[in-house]
């Protein structure tokens, strides 16, 4: 493995070390701006090539290559190419970032610059050939921008610049005909000046319009990039010939008048605004709606069931002879007081309950400060790879949270099995997704794809899980038992209470269908929208639509799993406490239905490691929404009851 490998743990210890000088510095570290002498040397690099949208406006593979892979056989630098140091959200997000062999110089056009010669033979050119087909783009990098093209929405008329730009093109007169190879690239650099500073340039903008030109062999000498007479590109697979590809750019730079700290406008462009704002006023009517509609209808009944259990205990105590509780209007026990002593009892299972309440805690805060950090700009997308670097970064340091919460839960429950407690939620939660996440990688180190995650940036995850992740659990473990249990309001009976037949809509399966289908519907569109990112190589950055969603979301995900939860105590059914959290997280049922329906709409992955890889992603991404939202149901509810059964007055 190359020594760039080490980074994330480099990059980890200097973010550590950079964090007094934050408070005195105007821009955070990696997205100050840099500034250019006409004539200096402006560095390109080149990324990782990623699949995007086919022609076919479907994605056909998931796996992206790394740039100067051999079958590309695109030129190099002298030397050979370096890898450019990374974070770590960087490359578990599949950057891997290299120099290349172009020589910019600020503010200084190049005119038909001849790169290198490059021999196709018929693997050679099958391999491109596919990879044309399949919608594969070249990305690269001016002074943090991605080099993209000049792209017009037909829905809103505007332009904008997309990140990337198409490795070759398919015949628009015959889909089943040839396919194109770009080997020249037209690289349009936007420059600003600094006021009050002309000599001070700084990059803008960068659009690369590629083009195919099969240069005659005889005339490498004296290339005519601009003559439109020459022929397209085709790599030839026939097993006894092959195809040489003179690869050339030009370079021209523009004066902008888009200044530095908004030069990314253009990048972060929304399709169809409007249906962020029909979804999120949609959301929110449904939410205040059902919100309204649970407070009434909870504190309408709760108020008349405690009055009149208040009164029932009233009478009892008195004694009053000869005068019924019917002749006051007040009727026998009935309802959820019936289960007073049994509401509280300990769960199946309670270790594992307690284990993932712990984990979601975690996941629940650590997702609240990311969607806050990103809101307020922390999250820049110029510092590559920030936002996993951060979510890693919380989700390590909050391990005292979840065994925190993990503890007090357990102990609350009567659990008795501390140390196995400790020593599992560290371990379990993050186990299975470390786990699931290694078996996804070995698909992408099979393929040879560049987004499989170097071994040693794994040992630098296991590092950092065992070395502060585990003893910041285990410390907030030994303070959550040691602080004091929660009391419940009410005694437990020594003998469990029959619980009576229930009806179909509190069964388990039903009452799962009808409460995870809220808090998914709240956060349906936005979840699109995030997909679409993921897969389709997009930049998100509508964090702002993210951060209402996710407090839809949350109250959503609390007030109907409160209402399940008082229907259920009503029909004198104690097991409130797994059902809770079983139903507020089958929410991520429907999300990881919902992505399968997204691969058989919008993707076309064919091979079986991309669908394998589609899969295993969207089921560990649901398995973690499973635990934050089942969490979520679980708080609400073990709020809610502990304040009813701590408002009436019990014998």
């Amino acid at each position: 493995m190359k020594s760039s490998t080490f980074a994330p743990l480099a990059a980890v210890f200097s973010a550590l070390l950079a964090l007094p000088q934050l408070a005195t510095a105007f821009y955070l570290p990696g997205v100050a701006p840099t500034s250019y002498q006409p004539g200096s040397s402006v560095p390109l690099y080149v990324n990782s090539i990623k699949p995007v949208a086919a022609p076919d406006a479907r994605l056909h593979s998931v796996m992206a290559y790394d740039y100067y892979e051999p079958k590309f056989q695109f030129c190099q630098p002298e030397g050979g190419p370096k890898y450019v140091s990374e974070s770590l959200g960087s490359i578990l997000f599949g950057d891997r970032i290299m120099t290349s062999p172009f020589n910019l110089q600020m503010a200084r056009n190049e005119s038909c610059t001849k790169l290198c010669t490059a021999t196709y033979d018929m693997p050679s050119a099958h391999f491109v050939n596919k990879r044309i087909m399949k919608g594969y783009a070249l990305s690269w990098l001016v002074d943090g921008l991605p080099a993209g093209q000049n792209l017009l929405d037909d829905l809103t008329g505007t332009t904008f610049y997309s990140p990337g730009f198409a490795m070759g093109q398919i015949s628009q007169t015959d889909p089943d005909g040839p396919t194109f190879f770009n080997n020249h690239y037209d690289i349009v650099i936007e420059y600003h000046k600094v006021r009050g500073n002309a000599d001070q340039l700084r990059v803008v903008g960068v659009i690369v319009q590629p083009a195919t030109r099969a240069y005659k062999s005889g005339n490498e000498n004296d290339l005519d990039c601009n003559d439109n007479g020459i022929p397209p590109v085709v790599l030839s697979e026939d097993p006894d010939t092959t195809t040489d590809v003179t690869f050339t750019y030009s370079v021209y730079w523009t004066e902008s008048p888009t200044a530095w700290a908004t030069r990314w406008d253009k990048y972060l462009h929304v399709f169809d605004p409007k249906i962020h704002w029909f979804s999120l006023v949609n959301s929110a009517v449904v939410v205040v709606f059902l919100t309204v509609t649970v407070t009434s209808v909870l504190f309408r009944a709760l108020k008349k069931d405690i009055a009149r259990y208040n009164r029932l205990d009233q009478i009892n105590l008195e004694d009053l002879s000869g005068t019924s509780a019917l002749e006051d209007g007040v009727q026998e026990d009935s309802g959820w007081k019936l289960v007073h002593g049994d509401v509280f009892r300990t769960p199946a299972h309670p270790l594992l309950l307690s284990v993932f309440l712990g984990n979601g805690a975690q996941l629940f805060v650590m997702t609240g400060f990311t969607i806050c950090f990103a809101l307020l700009g922390f999250l820049s997308p110029s510092n590559r790879g920030s936002l996993g670097t951060i979510m890693v970064f919380l989700y390590t340091l909050l391990s005292f949270v979840g065994g925190y919460v993990s503890a007090r839960v357990y102990k609350s429950m009567n659990g008795e099995k501390w140390k196995l407690n400790m020593g599992s939620t560290p371990l379990l939660v993050p186990g299975i997704v470390f786990s699931t996440f290694f078996f996804l990688n070995l698909f992408l180190w099979a393929n040879g794809a560049a987004g499989a995650v170097p071994f040693t940036t794994m040992l630098v995850i296991v590092g950092i899980w065992f070395i502060i992740s585990v003893p910041l659990s285990v410390a907030g473990s030994w303070l959550g038992f040691r602080a004091p249990v929660f009391e419940p309001p009410v005694r437990t009976n020594q003998i469990p209470r029959q619980i009576p037949p229930a009806t179909t809509y509190l069964k388990p399966i039903p009452s799962m269908l009808l409460v995870g289908i809220l808090p998914f519907g709240a956060i349906f569109v936005e979840l699109y929208f995030i997909m679409s990112s993921i897969w389709f190589s997009k930049i998100y950055y509508m964090f702002g639509f993210l951060f209402l969603c996710y407090g839809l979301m949350i109250i959503t995900c609390a007030a109907v799993t409160v209402l399940m939860v008082y229907f259920l105590l009503c029909a004198e059914n104690y097991h409130w406490q797994w059902r809770a959290f079983l139903a507020a997280g089958m929410s991520a049922g429907y999300i990881f239905a919902n992505a399968l329906i997204y691969l058989i709409s919008k993707l076309s992955l064919g091979g079986l490691s991309g669908t394998v890889l589609y899969i295993g992603y969207s089921a560990l991404l649901s398995f973690l929404f499973f635990i934050l939202t089942g969490s979520i149901g679980f708080f609400a509810s073990w709020w809610f009851v502990q304040k009813i059964y701590g408002s009436i007055k019990i014998d």
